[in-house]
């Protein structure tokens, strides 16, 4: 039975989910933020999570709305986005390797501290560039290029059906974000460890990767 006219452009949030879900990959940086934050308490991760997903759902909407007039009036480019937010995860990743091991011989004051500071970077790094970033922003930039066509109400539904798909992503990263610590505690300290140095390990590798595909974005251009 075919959809009524003003639900066809609906019928894109399968399209937009499946092509935002490797981009934003809640399962996979699940275990980046596992292996940066380690063992804290589950309300840490209850509350990044929700923090995450709300900011996450804020950027896919500015992005919609405004991200290419933002682009042009800083008057930068994708490819040059590419490359700044690519490095910027391979410092993190860098810095993540770089930083050693974590101790549990902490008192409950620097637990306290070091809590609130986790969620005062709920913005950054966790939800930029970590869940969403320039690679999202292509995908998003893209979709609404292609949908932005034909009548005013069917490219605002057409835009709708993309929010949607970013919801559902939203709810699939606060699920992942919210249960990683099942994971911490199933974990020994030394395990701990290692899934930190491995995640910040591909986390470089992730960033590099985004970076040279700005680079080589800019090199054809020239």
């Amino acid at each position: 039975m075919p959809l009524p006219d003003w639900l066809g452009p609906l019928a894109i949030v399968p399209t937009a989910f499946a092509a935002l879900m490797p981009v934003v990959n809640p399962f996979g940086t699940a275990l980046i933020i596992l292996g940066m934050i380690g063992n804290r308490p589950e309300q840490v991760y209850r509350s990044l999570a929700a923090k995450v997903a709300t900011m996450m759902l804020a950027y896919v909407a500015t992005v919609i709305l405004v991200g290419q007039w933002l682009l042009h009036f800083f008057g930068i480019s994708l490819p040059v986005m590419q490359v700044g937010g690519g490095l910027t995860l391979a410092a993190m990743g860098w810095r993540t390797l770089a930083g050693g091991r974590t101790t549990g011989a902490e008192s409950e004051h620097v637990k306290d501290e070091d809590a609130q500071r986790i969620l005062d970077s709920a913005f950054y790094p966790y939800t930029f560039p970590l869940t969403v970033g320039p690679g999202t922003m292509v995908v998003l930039l893209t979709l609404s290029a292609h949908v932005t066509h034909g009548a005013p109400m069917t490219t605002l539904l057409s835009h709708v059906a993309i929010f949607i798909a970013a919801l559902l992503q939203a709810l699939l990263v606060y699920l992942c974000y919210r249960y990683a610590p099942k994971l911490a505690q199933r974990l020994s300290p030394s395990a701990i460890n290692a899934v930190q140095q491995l995640m910040a390990f591909i986390l470089l590798c992730i960033g590099g990767q985004i970076a040279w595909g700005g680079v080589s974005a800019l090199a054809r251009q020239l």
